[in-house]
This record gives C-alpha cells, sequence and structure tokens, in this order.
C-alpha cells in the first residue's frame, strides 16, 4: 500500500522529530509507530473479521489505529461518537465489524459497544519494547481503506466506500494544489471518523510529514493559546468554529500569525464570520468544498484566487459537470447539479447497489445532489441542495440563498429555511432563525431586510425563533428536523 508505505517512510525519516501533539502527550515519528505495531498484534489476537471499528477522540491513537488496521490488510470503520444508539447498533451490523479499537472515555460516552462487539482498550496498552512486526497482508490499491458512515439527507447511515486509490489520490491532489511540505504545522479539533477530518487533518500531514497539532473538543480559548504556542500553518475548521473564535474576548490578534491557509468546509461561510475573523486576526478564510463521497475534497480556494461566495477551482485530475434539469450541461454563471468525476471519487455505498449505480450518471460523472454554478475561470459556487430546492409558483428558491441575506440581519446568529405546502402557490418558504444573545424576534422587521434584497416569491411566510438550530456533529445544519416544527404553531413575539 504506497500510502501507508509513504506515511512510514515520512515517520522513519525523522524518528526522533515530534509528529504529532494532542491532549495526552507528544508523539515522536518512532513512537507512533511502535505503537501501531503493538497494536496491530493485539487486533490480530482478537479479529479476524475483515472490517475493524474504531472509536476514539481526535488525536494520536486514530492514526495509530489507522496503520495497525492498514498493515492487516484490514479496512478501518470509524465510528461517529455522537451517533443515536439505534444508529450505532446499525453501523455496527451494516459494516459487520465485531471488535472496535477505542478507550474507556469513549465507552462510558457511549454506553458501552452493542453485544457481540469486543473492545480494543488502545488505553489499556503498554508500548513498551519492539514487537515481533510482519507486514505481509497490506491493503492493495483497489482494497477499502475505510468505510464512512453519512446520514445524508435522510434514512439510516450510509457507509461510503472509499479505497486505498481514493484517498491516496486526494492527499496527492490537495500536497499539489496548495503545496503542503514538512515545514506546514496543521492545527485542528475536526473529528476524524468526518472525512476532513480523516483526509485533511489526519492522512496530509503524516504522508507530508508535518507536525500536526490535535485537541478533542473545541474550546475557543485552548484552541487559541495552542495557536499561538505551535504556529501553525494551516487551520481546518468549520463556519461555527471560527465564528467562536473571532468573538472570543481577549484573543491575542497574532494567535494566527503565521497561517498560510485558514480553510472552512462542511457549510456556507457568512459574510459576518469572514469580515470578523479578518478584522480579528487579520486572516483571510477560504472555503473549500467536498463530500464523504469525494475523499473529501474537490474543491480548494486557494488564497491568491480568493472570490467571496465561491470554493475556488476543482483539485488536479478532478473534472466538473453543471447539468440542468432537462440533462444538458448550463454554460458559465448558469445553475444545475454539480457533478463531479476523478480519481477520489468513492466505490460506492456499502451493501446498497442500486444507490450506488443510481449516484452515478450516464458519463461516470457522481451526482453530489447540489446546486451551483461555475465562473468563467472555473470558480465554483454552491447556491443549494437539489433536494432542497423549493417551488415557489413555478419559481426555484434555494434555502441559501435566504439565509445569507437573513443571516445579514443585526439581530440573526443563524437560520436555516425549509419549504412548507401551499395550495396556491405550491410551496412557501418558511425561516427558522437562532438569534443572538439578549435579541428578540422582530419578525416584520426581518421579512423587511429580506423584502429590501430578495424577489417577492422568496421572503420567507413565516420567521420562527429557535433555541438552537439542530446540527450534524460537524456543525453543519439539518433542515431535514426542523420540519416537524411545522405541525406546531409558531410563537409571536413582536
Amino acid at each position: 500500500m504506497e500510502l501507508l508505505s509513504t506515511i512510514r517512510r515520512r515517520l522513519l525519516l525523522a524518528p526522533l522529530r515530534c509528529a504529532v501533539v494532542d491532549d495526552l502527550r507528544a508523539w515522536r515519528g518512532i513512537d507512533l509507530l511502535v505503537a501501531s505495531w503493538h497494536l496491530e498484534r493485539a487486533i490480530a489476537r482478537t479479529t479476524d473479521a475483515k472490517r475493524v471499528g474504531v472509536l476514539l477522540p481526535t488525536g494520536a491513537l486514530f492514526p495509530i489505529a489507522m496503520m495497525a488496521c492498514w498493515s492487516l490488510g484490514r479496512t478501518l470503520v470509524p465510528i461517529n461518537y455522537l451517533l443515536s444508539r439505534a444508529d450505532l447498533e446499525h453501523v455496527v451490523r451494516d459494516s459487520e465489524i465485531d471488535a472496535c479499537v477505542t478507550v474507556g472515555p469513549m465507552l462510558d460516552f457511549m454506553g458501552g459497544l452493542p453485544d457481540g462487539v469486543r473492545a480494543i482498550r488502545i488505553d489499556q496498552m503498554h508500548f513498551k519494547g519492539m514487537p515481533p512486526v510482519s507486514f505481509t497482508n497490506p491493503l492493495k490499491p483497489d482494497d477499502l481503506a475505510v468505510v464512512l458512515y453519512t446520514s445524508g439527507t435522510s434514512g439510516k447511515p450510509k457507509g461510503v466506500m472509499l479505497s486505498v486509490g481514493n484517498v491516496q489520490a486526494n492527499v496527492r491532489q490537495i500536497r499539489e494544489w496548495v503545496r503542503f511540505d514538512k515545514r506546514d504545522v496543521m492545527l485542528g479539533v475536526l473529528p476524524q471518523f468526518h472525512s476532513f477530518g480523516l483526509t485533511v487533518l489526519t492522512l496530509l500531514p503524516l504522508a507530508t510529514g508535518c507536525k500536526v497539532i490535535y485537541t478533542a473538543k473545541f474550546v475557543p480559548r485552548k484552541l487559541l493559546e495552542l495557536a499561538l504556542t505551535h504556529q501553525p500553518t494551516a487551520f481546518v475548521a468549520i463556519p461555527s468554529m471560527y465564528n467562536a473564535l473571532r468573538l472570543t474576548r481577549d484573543a491575542d490578534p497574532t494567535a494566527f500569525a503565521a497561517l498560510r491557509f485558514a480553510v472552512s468546509g462542511g457549510e456556507p461561510l457568512a459574510q459576518s464570520v469572514f469580515d470578523g475573523f479578518k478584522e480579528r486576526f487579520g486572516i483571510e478564510i477560504n472555503e473549500g468544498y467536498g463530500l464523504t463521497e469525494t475523499s473529501p475534497v474537490s474543491h480548494w480556494c486557494r488564497p491568491q484566487e480568493q472570490k467571496r461566495g465561491w470554493v475556488g477551482r476543482a483539485v488536479p485530475q478532478v473534472e466538473v459537470r453543471i447539468v440542468g434539469a432537462d440533462g444538458k450541461d448550463r454554460g458559465p454563471d448558469e445553475d444545475g447539479e454539480v457533478r463531479l468525476r476523478g480519481p477520489n471519487i468513492m466505490q460506492g455505498y456499502l451493501h446498497l447497489p442500486q444507490e450506488s449505480a443510481a449516484a452515478f450518471d450516464e458519463q461516470g460523472f457522481f451526482r453530489t445532489g447540489d446546486m451551483g454554478r461555475q465562473d468563467k475561470d472555473g470558480r465554483l459556487a454552491i447556491t443549494g441542495r437539489l433536494k432542497e430546492m423549493l417551488i415557489v409558483a413555478g419559481e426555484n428558491v434555494f434555502p441559501r440563498e435566504i439565509e445569507e441575506v437573513i443571516n445579514r440581519h443585526p439581530s440573526v446568529k443563524d437560520s436555516a429555511v425549509i419549504g412548507s405546502s401551499d395550495p396556491s402557490r405550491g410551496e412557501v418558504p418558511i425561516a427558522f432563525v437562532e438569534l443572538k444573545e439578549g435579541a428578540i424576534l422582530d419578525e416584520q422587521s426581518i421579512k423587511a431586510h429580506c423584502r429590501s434584497e430578495l424577489a417577492g416569491f422568496k421572503v420567507p411566510r413565516e420567521v420562527r425563533c429557535v433555541e438552537a438550530l439542530p446540527r450534524n456533529p460537524t456543525g453543519k445544519i439539518l433542515r431535514r428536523k426542523l420540519a416537524p416544527l411545522l405541525q406546531t404553531p409558531a410563537t409571536r413575539q413582536i
């Protein structure tokens, strides 16, 4: 396996160099390797299953488990520790794992593993001495490296199958696109069960030979302290994290002085967050785009190509189609579904052959389900989700456009727009808002603000206040969870 060999070679070239710093300790290259060899023996003694679960907080233990599994020719199944019990049991059944690499605090948090799954407690192992090591059965390029479970827009989590070749290609694409090298220092807190955390925060620094700083829990002050201490050159996060950092009192404006890349993904980056972070730290945030099914990075806006509201151009070897409802390709600045083809695109969904086949068009392009447009230079803007698109009196309306406007209202912290059935117009937009601390809902003010920037049919019929918008573990708003609230009367404040 070329990727595993590359990672090992990087660690062995500088075995005493600090490779990872996490909440537990600093790890040298040799520390990571020796720990992975010990864990490899433990996994081999515990299970013969072709897939092995991993339930770990963000840190060095995850790449240790990853290397051990891949060296044995096993597929990694990272488990989202925020899953409901029912979804956890579904993931275990669907992936057919019977063992899971984990630690005590995770078992306590999850209430233990489902019946039939043995825990391999990496926190109870002592990585002393050099165990017998055998690399006779590493994964091959076409083998599955990882199965990542994603809930998508509805239903039970689906297992996205990424081959060794898929993740290896995405690491190579990113390195070529933004010129990462061993002098870089990466800082991040994203969960490693997520594709962004797996590829960008774990595989990329290991394969490049640069140092990576992890912290398992997002605590703004702690993250700022780590930034001051380690002066990272790259930081990856989601918009809500950037927002919390720029709002942190007494934040040192030099915390991110060494950054070459401040990358945001997972959801749209509000203009207020972009402006606020730049004002506080002097750094412009660049957006990227991708999906679990694309390993995940397909687009990355490089600093020299900044265009606000756009996620940049495609990374090398990724082809893009913008396809209209008629199945024909759209021209520059025309909306359509974003479709992608390249070596980083998934193999399919585990045990779901029909859904896997339906995910690709007749030319082999992956149907992302996202609506977007490209400019004449190939930059991409995401305008909404195909399945979330509203049809209001025959007109296409994308929630994201309305949300961007609402989020600029001075009392609104964040918003989400969904459709509600209407006998005369088909659908009408309904807005749910999180208010800033101390703010009071003024529905008429928000509607007036929308009317000043949007066509009349795009103005929300109602604006409802919620204490907190439903989000997934990476902070993305789950609009589908708002639909049941339409069945209850709105609470009027002003």
